[in-house]
C-alpha cells in the first residue's frame, strides 16, 4: 500500500492505494476517493502529474492503467449534474474473481407504454432490452485481437475473460461496446441516466462510420433508443441508426436522448453500483455497493446477491 494525496473541494486527504496489486482496479481507487471526499464515482473528475492531466477512468481496468506513482497527488473535482459530452469510457458492473451473480430488483413496468420524447421526425423511445447477455461477438473480437485485448487491458487472462463475459449473469461495459462498435462499424453513444454524461465508442481509425446508435445506461444495464412514428408503432417501424455528423449539442437525436435520460432520472430509473443496497442470498447479510459484495464473496465464498 502506498500513500496518495487527494486535493478536493473540501480540503486535502491522504488515502492508501495498492498500486502493486493486480486485482486493485480503477473502481477500487474511485471507491476510496468516495470514502474520503463523498464525491460519487460517477461524478469524479481526476487529474494527476505535472502539469496536471485528466485521467481516463475505466473502472474495470487495473490501477496500473492510470500510471500513478507512490506519493502522487490527485486533484479531485466533482462533475456537475449534467456534464457536457466527454469521450471517457465508463462502465461495467462486472467483477473478475470470484464471479458474482446479482438478482436485480423488479424494474418499473412499461405496461402504460414506453417513455419517449417528441422530435421532428417522430418520437424517440426508450426500449427496454432483455438481460440475455449475447456476447459471442465480443468473445470473437477478443480472440481476433490478442495483442490489443491482453491480460493487462482485460484485468485477467483473455480465456477467463471470455468465459466470464459469455455467462448469462455477467454484464458488459466499455470494452464490450468498443468491440461492438468495431464489429458493426458504427459509433455507439451511451447516455448515462444518473449523470447525463455521454460516452462515445467509435470504430477503429480509418473505419469511421457516418452512423451511430444510441444507448441509455442505467448503471448496470444498457437499453436501446429508437425512433418511431408513434409510441405504439410495431418493432419493424423503429429506426435504430442515426447520422453522426453533428456534435452532441447540435444533434437533434442526441438532444432528445438527453431529455429521455432526464425523464428516467426523475423516476430514479438508475442504479449507482458503488452505493446500492445488496443482500447476500446465501447468509442474508446486508451490504453496501459492489466493493462490499466482492469482499464478502472473497471472505465467505458466497457469490449470489440480491438488490433491494
Amino acid at each position: 500500500m502506498v500513500a496518495i494525496r487527494l486535493r478536493h473541494p473540501s480540503g486535502v486527504s491522504t488515502i492508501q492505494v495498492a498500486l502493486d496489486r493486480g486485482d486493485f482496479t480503477v473502481q477500487d481507487l474511485q471507491q476510496e476517493i468516495y470514502i474520503a471526499t463523498q464525491i460519487l464515482p460517477s461524478r469524479q473528475s481526476l487529474k494527476a502529474g505535472y502539469p496536471p492531466q485528466s485521467l481516463t477512468l475505466i473502472p474495470e481496468l487495473p490501477i496500473e492503467s492510470l500510471g500513478l506513482k507512490a506519493g502522487e497527488q490527485i486533484i479531485v473535482a466533482e462533475l456537475p449534474d449534467a456534464p457536457p459530452s466527454v469521450p471517457v469510457p465508463s462502465i461495467s458492473s462486472r467483477e473478475s474473481s470470484p464471479p458474482m451473480f446479482l438478482t436485480r430488483r423488479p424494474q418499473p413496468s412499461q405496461s402504460s407504454g414506453p417513455d419517449y420524447v417528441q422530435t421532428d421526425g417522430g418520437v424517440l423511445i426508450h426500449r427496454i432490452v432483455p438481460d440475455d447477455n449475447s456476447c459471442s461477438v465480443v468473445a470473437e473480437g477478443i480472440q481476433r485481437n490478442p495483442s490489443k485485448y491482453n491480460e493487462a487491458i482485460l484485468g485477467m487472462p483473455p480465456e477467463k475473460y471470455i468465459a466470464t463475459i459469455l455467462k448469462s449473469t455477467t454484464w458488459g461495459g466499455a470494452i464490450e461496446l468498443t468491440i461492438l462498435a468495431a464489429y458493426y462499424n458504427t459509433e455507439i453513444a451511451s447516455v448515462d441516466v444518473e449523470t447525463g454524461r455521454i460516452d462515445h465508442f467509435s470504430p477503429p481509425e480509418g473505419f469511421a462510420s457516418a452512423m451511430r446508435c444510441i444507448l441509455l445506461y442505467s448503471g448496470i444495464h444498457y437499453d436501446a433508443v429508437t425512433l418511431a412514428p408513434m409510441p405504439e408503432a410495431p418493432g419493424e417501424w423503429h429506426q435504430t441508426l442515426f447520422p453522426s455528423s453533428a456534435s452532441d449539442d447540435h444533434d437533434s437525436m442526441m438532444i432528445a436522448a438527453g431529455k429521455l435520460a432526464d425523464i428516467l432520472r426523475a423516476k430514479k430509473a438508475f442504479t449507482n453500483t458503488s452505493t446500492f443496497d445488496l443482500k447476500c442470498e446465501t447468509c442474508g447479510k446486508g451490504l453496501k455497493g459492489e466493493k462490499d459484495a466482492r469482499v464478502h464473496a472473497e471472505q465467505t465464498g458466497h457469490v449470489r446477491f440480491g438488490e433491494y
